[in-house]
């Protein structure tokens, strides 16, 4: 069994622990990071994450620079323009020594680990990003482990283009969220028709609904032309249903 580690996530947010400000007063103030401090927690970072397995051989997932989500929607995380943590790329360089990295051309971690994932079942995501849950398999959100069934990954996604996530910058339909999309989804069923329909009612169109649904989806293996080294985007059939 292997762990496949959302890396993003650890790196980042022990780099940004590990900076501090100078205030030289006037108009200049000088952040400064101490790289050891930066490794060091990534190390217990995932040393906590490791300890509630047995020996478990570990993957560590990264982001591409490029994003091919970006091609879809230009203006995707475009909220997200602050640089990277002081000592990101050095911590990442010190970590490829020491354990296997996994970055995927154009594609960020999360499309990496649902393709490995799928491709190689048996192994546990370990993310707390609630995206993950679109991903059949065991999934580790950092606290608790669960299992996550084709159909309830299926439908996830679909609940995820309709709520949207501000997070990442697209919207979804205006008004909807994770609890009244489910509400939907229970009444009318887990279906595209079902989507459409959500975002006609808002005087969107299906071209809309087709843009979100593939800003949502998180890669899975049939998702991925590795001959090209390129996403396949989600295209689905008139009468797709995920509660199969």
């Amino acid at each position: 069994m292997k762990l496949l580690i959302d890396a993003d996530y650890v790196v980042y947010k022990c780099c940004a622990s590990a900076e501090s400000e100078i205030d030289f007063g006037e108009d200049v103030i000088l952040v400064t990071s101490k790289f050891s401090d930066a490794l060091s927690c990534v190390r217990r970072e995932l040393k906590k994450i490791t300890q509630n397995f047995f020996d478990p051989e570990v993957l560590l997932f990264f982001s591409d620079s490029k994003n091919f989500r970006k091609i879809i929607q230009p203006s995707y995380k475009g909220h997200r323009n602050r640089k990277k943590p002081c000592g990101y790329k050095r911590v990442i360089h010190a970590l490829e020594k020491e354990y296997e990295v996994i970055k995927m051309h154009s594609l960020e971690a999360d499309d990496a680990l649902g393709i490995y994932a799928t491709c190689y079942p048996g192994n546990v995501i370990c993310s707390p990003d609630k995206d993950m849950r679109q991903i059949p398999g065991q999934l580790f959100d950092m606290s608790d482990i669960t299992t996550v069934s084709p159909e309830d990954g299926a439908k996830w996604h679909l609940i995820q283009t309709l709520a949207g996530d501000q997070t990442d910058g697209y919207a979804g339909v205006p008004g909807i969220g994770i609890k009244r999309a489910v509400t939907l989804f229970e009444d009318k069923g887990y279906t595209w028709k079902t989507v459409v329909e959500a975002f006609k009612d808002k005087d969107l169109d299906e071209a809309m609904a087709l843009e979100n649904a593939r800003l949502s989806r998180i890669l899975q293996s049939q998702d991925y032309d590795f001959e090209k080294r390129a996403p396949i985007l989600w295209t689905p059939s008139a009468d797709y249903r995920a509660d199969y």
